[in-house]
């Protein structure tokens, strides 16, 4: 079998060519026999246990069917197919059941106890006592201390959360992918940038249509909702959008009770008040009810200048439509917004689109990271990815050692997943040849090129891209010695500090000036332009901050409060809470959490921790501080930032990480300052 499935040994560079929907279920099989037995060695060593025949093969253990497994939820993510979905489907709840025996395992339970009663784990220091410590804590929190029958109950809630979230997943997409709105006549295009309206026609002429073709993705409908003059267009859209996989086959509003319920079930069986006691015990915000006040204190110190701005929004439009125009509609919030930042800076976002060319982009980004952490990015054009579109990068530091590669994955596909993201394909390690490299990946769903043009980003998107990969840098720099540890396997409060800090940089006129370049004449951005663009960058700001704390609210009261028999349909409930944070009355048939897929769309993922993205603004916004202080290209601040974070993984608590780097505690002033949320 090794000889003919390419999921059985797959080599560093992973050959997804040869890899097919068939080689899915035997490879996962055999890879999960061979870690089964694994563990079951563990389990039966015999004579005393030490580090290296216990903690160290533990650490291991399941590496090859975690990077096969990878692989494959990875293609079912950015090139799936009916088939490659039927067999995702058949094993994902095989590995998911592995995973879920483990911390559940009596014999590896023991061997873990037994360890840590001797004289050398007691001696441990470090990142060993650390591994040690959190391995307890993890098989304790997963159900390790359960009687035989409630392991049994929790391994079937673990299997059927697998299960019907990934069902949650596959409906979104396919929601999302069915929807298409053809517009035939030009007139009805009114207000769209060229490019959004270029890219609707290759859409259109892709599908052999005539006219103009648009969709629920991304690059798609925020243009349409954005600047698109026809308000019934941008009604339609806005609909569809917030009632994705409410219908028919792919209805999720009877999956999301389920899930909770399974995620509540599971959290009391294992001591917890609730699920997000349970998931934020290893996280810096500790318990649900302190990630619940942070929201709750940013809410009341934003509330403020979010009703200003509102009012200042309906006021712009009476002032342009006179005093009887009608009150706005959520669909009309982004248009008259973007006109209202048109008319107060004299700045149009799509002016920026062509000082933006993605080739440009990523020459500046790495650019920058080299400057920063000595390091540099080499294209290789003779490794080929999982999709013609895919390009291949190494990076490789001052002194020539290899430390990792990374694929990257920009433009939209309707057998890709929409939104953006960064994965690990493989977790390096000590190795008596020196460290082994990382291997990991990108993914965006930017405009394509179109009309012979480069494929132009807004400023948004330019944020994007830094972001994934200050989440790729944090896993390609890591020095961890335990790929447990190693890299983004952090709080989840904690890992989004390496990928946003990376967006302050796309706000410095120095490092725009190293990729921020006219297209057609390679004339730098135009300081009035950059003027302007920081002048709007807080422009409606607590709206944007609401919005991101009405999903981690809604989130927590999820999974902290909802009770079906008191509070009623989840649908109805979730939108009374997402209406408090709302600019405008939500219509009747608002669904978003049907397609929330950060909450629903995994086991855990974001559930009960959506709150991070703010948690880990505060930190971002205030670790750039050290670059500000000591410049925006400082080798001296890049290095402490890669010594001290982007190499540590969890190797040391996150708290004390933070700490060291700035020799003190975070600093929230530092968010709302950035936000312009001060008086």
């Amino acid at each position: 079998m090794s000889e003919t499935n390419p999921l059985l040994d797959l080599p560093f560079l992973i050959p997804f060519a040869a890899i097919e929907a068939r080689h899915v279920e035997p490879a996962i099989k055999a890879l999960l026999e061979r870690a089964s037995a694994r563990l079951e060695a563990i389990a039966t060593v015999k004579g005393s246990r030490c580090w290296e025949n216990t903690m160290a093969v533990l650490d291991t253990m399941s590496e090859p069917l975690d990077v096969a497994f990878g692989v494959v939820r990875h293609l079912e993510a950015a090139a799936t197919s009916s088939e490659l979905r039927e067999a995702f489907s058949k094993v994902e709840p095989l590995v998911m059941a592995f995973y879920a025996r483990i911390p559940l395992h009596e014999g590896l339970w023991n061997a873990v106890q037994a360890y840590a009663a001797t004289d050398e784990a007691k001696s441990l220091t470090g990142v060993r006592k650390r591994f040690l410590d959190k391995t307890i804590q993890n098989f304790l929190r997963n159900g390790a201390g359960l009687d035989a029958a409630g392991k049994q109950a929790l391994e079937a809630i673990d299997v059927e959360l697998a299960e019907v979230t990934t069902k949650f997943s596959q409906n979104v997409l396919d929601a999302t992918n069915e929807f298409e709105h053809v517009i035939t006549r030009e007139t009805m295009l009114r207000g769209l940038p060229p490019s959004a309206v270029e890219a609707a026609r290759e859409s259109a002429k892709a599908k052999g249509l005539d006219g103009w073709r648009f969709t629920l993705q991304a690059p798609s409908y925020t243009p349409v909702l954005t600047y698109l003059d026809h308000a019934p267009t941008r009604e339609k859209f806005y609909r569809a959008y917030m009632s994705r996989a409410t219908s028919g086959d792919r209805d999720n509003r009877a999956l999301i009770p389920r899930i909770l319920e399974l995620r509540e079930k599971k959290a009391h069986m294992l001591g917890f008040a609730d699920f997000s006691d349970l998931v934020l015990e290893d996280r810096m915000a500790g318990r649900g009810q302190r990630a619940w006040e942070f929201l709750l204190d940013l809410k009341t110190k934003t509330g403020p200048f979010f009703a200003r701005e509102n009012e200042q929004l309906t006021a712009f439009r009476r002032e342009l439509e006179g005093s009887g125009a009608p009150a706005l509609q959520p669909w009309d919030v982004p248009y008259y917004a973007e006109k209202l930042r048109q008319a107060r800076f004299d700045f149009d976002e799509e002016e920026l689109r062509p000082y933006f060319p993605m080739e440009r982009v990523l020459e500046g980004m790495y650019e920058l990271v080299h400057r920063l952490y000595g390091v540099r990015v080499e294209r290789d054009t003779s490794v080929t990815g999982w999709d013609p579109a895919v390009l291949y990068y190494r990076l490789v530091d001052a002194d020539g050692t290899f430390l990792g590669g990374f694929y990257a994955d920009w433009y939209p596909r309707e057998n890709k997943r929409g939104g953006a993201w960064m994965d690990a394909f493989r977790t390096g390690g000590p190795t008596p040849a020196g460290f082994a490299p990382h291997l990991g990946l990108m993914c965006g769903n930017m405009n394509p090129p179109v009309g012979g043009k480069p494929a132009l980003l807004t400023h948004r998107d330019v944020e994007t891209v830094f972001h994934e990969f200050g989440h790729l840098l944090h896993h390609l720099l890591s020095k961890v010695e335990l790929r447990s540890l190693a890299g983004t396997n952090v709080a989840w409060d904690f890992v989004e500090l390496p990928s946003q800090i990376m967006e302050n940089w796309c706000w410095e006129r120095e490092a725009l000036d190293l990729f921020a370049r006219h297209y057609e004449t390679g004339s730098a951005l135009p300081g009035e332009l950059f003027r302007k663009m920081n002048a709007a960058r807080t422009f409606r700001a607590a709206n944007a901050q609401m919005r991101q704390l009405s999903f981690g609210v809604t989130d927590l009261a999820l999974h902290r409060d909802y009770d079906p028999a008191r509070d009623g349909g989840v649908i109805a409930y979730s939108k009374a809470i997402l209406q408090q944070y709302s600019a405008t009355p939500l219509p009747e048939d608002h669904a978003m959490i049907a397609g929330f897929t950060h909450l629903f769309a995994n086991p855990v993922g974001y559930a009960a921790a959506y709150y991070s993205y703010k948690w880990a603004e505060v930190l971002d916004a205030d670790a750039f501080s050290l670059f500000r202080d000591s410049g925006v290209f400082s080798r001296e601040a890049g290095m402490r930032f890669r010594s001290r974070i982007l190499e540590l993984g969890d190797s040391e608590d996150p708290a004390g990480l933070f700490r060291s780097l700035m020799g003190r505690e975070p600093d929230p002033a530092a968010l709302l300052a950035r936000a312009g949320l001060v008086a």
